[in-house]
């Protein structure tokens, strides 16, 4: 039976002792998936992700002609041993300008980037398409670097769906020009180029995935490599991944791992379970992923006296923060007039602006509808301590907006999620996590939004 498109989060009353196992790291299982298929031999993936986004780069990846094999992962339901027969480079298919091949990357930005830069190897014309939301973002920073680099990139907007011809398919240097007798243009590529990261830090990890095997050379622009952290966790990887095959390990997604900590700091918060110790197994300690800050920050950054950073501080869980931030500073009464009234201001959120949703508003609209006093100036939200109640919570399609508000719930009485199955993006079975007992859930209660009756395990797997 599918989730509910409604579903109702119970407070929990009691303290909670949990260890719990989050599904491996979104963001390195697809930059793994694209250098295993790069790589030469059998490369082993294990506790890779297995949710919307990563399915949709293997399905993509078979779909250009390699060899992938899923297997179980015995330790976390929703990660998966995936093995790539790597061909040393070598992309196995591509279509002609009549018939390109045809690439879905649904709403996976890492996908839908990453494979721009990697069809670029391939043997004909691959045309790349989503859903609405990934045809309204950004991409043009991507297809101009690929342009300098020397590849045809087709798009009537510089978004998707875009036609991208390969190394072996038409496509001219950088301010050539037709020859005046009819002859060929010149088809060797530019070799350089620099790519702007000022809308997504997508774009510079795309082609330092396949710069190698296209000899190119990249150049960030648009930010300070410490700005970065996405950019270094694919430098870092591609550094230690094993080019002729072998096995890899993906860590557990810290961005996952928040909604673990934030549930912690927030039932502590409460005197009816100030006794909770809730842990993420096996937290992440490479420091590839930005994220992994969130444990340790979370305490200090929402006493509210901070300004946290979408660049500097977190990275996808800058929205757990968010989200948990009215409730950080209990004492205070709701009046931005009092004295030493502290709020929290969550700046360079840019960016969050063009991902999943727009997330910026999103999250101004629905805290604002559980009561809580926000400000949006700029790219940046203030928010204040403030008496939340309950709420719908219009999830907009993206995860992590029903993740953090369904943490909220945790707390708050009357929070209910619309279209929680859009969790399957990342984290499919993190409702079943939230309602398995302890310890390895938080046993949590959740109802049916309409019916008001509980669900089981097996009804809250998005799928």
């Amino acid at each position: 039976m599918p989730l509910p498109s409604l579903i109702e989060i119970v407070p929990l009353a009691a303290p909670v002792r949990a260890e719990i196992t989050v599904p491996g790291s979104k963001s390195v299982t697809n930059r793994a998936l694209i250098l295993a298929a790069l790589s030469d031999g059998l490369t082993t993936l294990n506790g890779a992700l297995w949710s919307e986004d990563t399915q949709v780069m293997v399905e993509c990846l078979e779909k250009l002609g390699f060899e992938v094999r899923v297997d179980p992962d015995a330790n976390e339901s929703c990660n998966r041993t995936i093995t790539v027969r790597g061909l040393g480079g070598k992309i196995p298919r591509g279509g002609t300008v009549e018939k390109p091949l045809e690439l879905f990357v649904g709403n996976a930005g890492t996908a839908a980037r990453f494979l721009a830069a990697m069809v670029c190897l391939g043997p004909g014309v691959y045309r790349l398409h989503g859903v609405p939301r990934m045809h309204e973002r950004p991409q043009a920073a991507l297809f101009a670097a690929l342009r300098e680099l020397g590849y045809r990139v087709d798009s009537a907007n510089d978004k998707l769906p875009a036609a991208i011809h390969g190394r072996d398919a038409f496509h001219r240097v950088p301010n050539s020009k037709q020859p005046e007798n009819g002859g060929a243009v010149e088809r060797v590529p530019a070799r350089r180029c620099t790519v702007s990261v000022e809308e997504s830090s997508q774009f510079a990890s795309a082609l330092l995935l396949s710069a190698e095997v296209g000899g190119w050379k990249i150049e960030v622009g648009g930010a300070n490599d410490d700005e970065l952290p996405y950019v270094e966790m694919t430098r870092q990887l591609i550094s230690v991944f094993p080019k002729s095959g072998g096995i890899f390990e993906v860590e557990p997604d810290a961005s996952s791992g928040s909604y673990v900590w934030a549930a912690h700091w927030l039932l502590n918060r409460s005197s009816h379970t100030s006794d909770s110790q809730i842990r993420v197994n096996l937290w992440p300690q490479s420091g590839w992923q930005i994220d992994e800050q969130f444990q340790k920050s979370i305490f200090g950054l929402l006493k509210l006296t901070y300004s946290i950073s979408r660049k500097e501080d977190l990275g996808d869980s800058v929205l757990t923060a968010v989200v948990l931030a009215p409730l950080g500073c209990p004492q205070a009464a709701p009046d931005a007039e009092l004295p030493g009234y502290k709020s929290t201001r969550f700046t360079d959120l840019g960016r969050l602006r063009v991902q999943e949703c727009e997330r910026v508003v999103a999250l101004r609209t629905e805290l604002t509808k559980c009561g809580a006093m926000v400000f949006e100036t700029g790219d940046t939200l203030e928010v204040f301590p403030s008496e939340l109640h309950g709420a719908e919570i219009e999830t907009y399609n993206d995860h992590r907006m029903a993740m953090c508000f369904a943490i909220l719930g945790l707390k708050v009485e009357g929070i209910k999620i619309k279209n929680p199955a859009c969790v399957k993006k990342t984290f499919p079975n993190f409702f079943q996590k939230l309602a398995a007992a302890p310890p390895k859930g938080l046993g949590a209660t959740i109802l049916d939004g309409h019916t008001g009756q509980p669900l089981s395990q097996a009804d809250l797997f998005a799928d």
